[in-house]
């Protein structure tokens, strides 16, 4: 997901989004304890949505705020 997509999200639509990404990482991290990951490349590609994902968030809030 890259930023414009997030841009282009509802509120409710990114924390939806951000617990789906976050949920996608512990089961990775569960899979490398039972069995050998197949794209170990996930791990990175999950927490740069989620980041971008949470810095839109804040972004978000900060605006409203002021």
């Amino acid at each position: 997901m890259k930023a414009p997509e997030v841009k282009k999200l509802r509120d409710e639509e990114i924390a939806a989004e951000a617990a789906r990404i976050r949920k996608k990482l512990f089961e990775l991290r569960a899979q490398t304890i039972s069995e050998k990951v197949k794209d170990s490349s996930q791990f990175k590609k999950n927490r740069k949505d989620l980041a971008r994902l949470l810095t839109e968030r804040s972004t978000r809030t900060k605006k409203a705020s002021k």
